[in-house]
């Protein structure tokens, strides 16, 4: 648009010299830049799969560790990840049956989680999966959904696994694992950050820059599936609605004196309600994110290191960080808990966060167990 723009001026103003580059540039043909955006693909997703293990690898410690804070949110978890071309992006597909050397339509298993019941039988990156049980896996997009749902019917633990390995037969036996059962996935955004729906934990690509060892990861994973435990949104939510209510009473005040408020108090007070004790609620999945983490065997401190760094990222955290405490707060708020977690690894008492008197932990909503493995 910007050369137009510049042409047409020269063309419109015959006064005006328009100069050019004065070397002679390399041409490029558009064969050449077809090919190399297919090899710049190629790479992005290589960079994403291993990113996407890295997580998973975490995730699947956290959630085997803490399965007793899921409530009824629990499932059998073998330590996997695999796919189909078809689940991948339609720009990834052609390009992600070579570059991650996937199976046409069965799903290739792309991850295994050290440690997990997968990696304890042998299982590799690379392996097909051809049959669960004896029962063969559908092709295509509906291969995860349907080992999903086996698993969560099952009540045996040991699963016997055909795949083909470089082409040739091989049987596994694993021995799934409880775990909760809320699905992790990793989002290609730049943004530092990390959510959940109440549902799922989504992580950005972003935070994996900051995030440089997994005790680090671990501790943006343990943050999210405290918010799950805890119970944030459901509280969020019904805080919404109750702020909402008080507001509805005002409108309807208003309308029967004559004044039409268009639902303004029923908005503006249901926003209110959604915000009070939000930053407590991120203070709180730091403090009990920290217990998750330490109990899965990573190393506490690094946590501490973590918030730091995400402070050089984004310095504006350092002084407001708007419904979320600023980053010297958590840093010392973190320092603090790992002092208390450490006083219980001394004294050999339970790695349990600490609840106020009144309270009790509230089990997790139960959720769709969707990806699991």
């Amino acid at each position: 648009m910007f050369v137009r723009h510049v042409l047409g001026a020269c063309l419109a103003v015959p006064i005006v010299a328009c100069a050019g580059p004065s070397t002679e540039i390399p041409s490029v043909g558009s064969g050449e830049v077809v090919a190399e955006q297919e090899r710049q693909l190629a790479f992005q997703l290589q960079a994403y799969v291993a990113q996407n293990a890295r997580l998973q690898q975490v995730f699947h410690r956290i959630a085997v560790a803490n399965v007793e804070f899921c409530g009824a949110s629990v499932a059998p978890r073998l330590g996997f990840v695999a796919v189909t071309p078809q689940e991948l992006p339609e720009r990834y597909r052609s390009i992600g049956r070579v570059a991650l050397s996937l199976d046409d339509a069965r799903p290739t298993v792309i991850a295994v989680a050290a440690g997990g019941p997968a990696s304890q039988v042998g299982m590799l990156v690379g392996d097909v999966l051809v049959a669960l049980d004896g029962e063969t896996i559908p092709s295509g997009r509906q291969a995860r959904e349907w080992i999903n749902d086996l698993l969560g019917k099952r009540t045996r633990q040991r699963v016997r696994i055909d795949l083909l390995r470089q082409g040739k037969p091989h049987v596994i036996a694993p021995t799934s694992v409880s775990a909760c059962a809320h699905p992790i996935s990793l989002a290609v955004d730049s943004d530092l950050n990390a959510f959940t729906d109440g549902r799922q934990i989504v992580v950005h690509t972003g935070l994996l820059r900051v995030a440089q060892s997994d005790a680090e990861l671990a501790t943006v994973v343990g943050h999210e599936l405290a918010h799950l435990t805890m119970s944030h949104i459901e509280k969020i939510k019904g805080n919404q609605v109750a702020g909402a209510f008080g507001g509805l009473l005002v409108d309807v005040a208003l309308a029967a004196a004559g004044v039409n408020t268009q639902g303004a108090f029923t908005r503006g007070f249901g926003g209110i309600g959604g915000r009070a004790y939000a930053t407590d609620f991120e203070r709180e999945a730091d403090y009990v994110g920290a217990y998750f983490v330490s109990r899965a065997g990573f190393d506490p401190t690094e946590a501490e290191k973590f918030w730091r760094t995400l402070a050089q990222e984004s310095p504006k955290q350092i002084f407001f960080a708007g419904l979320h405490p600023t980053s010297p707060e958590r840093f010392l708020m973190i320092q603090r808990t790992n002092d208390e977690i450490a006083h219980k690894r001394r004294a050999n008492l339970p790695l349990r966060p600490e609840m106020k008197a009144t309270q009790v932990v509230t089990p997790a909503a139960e959720v769709d167990p969707a990806v699991r493995d």
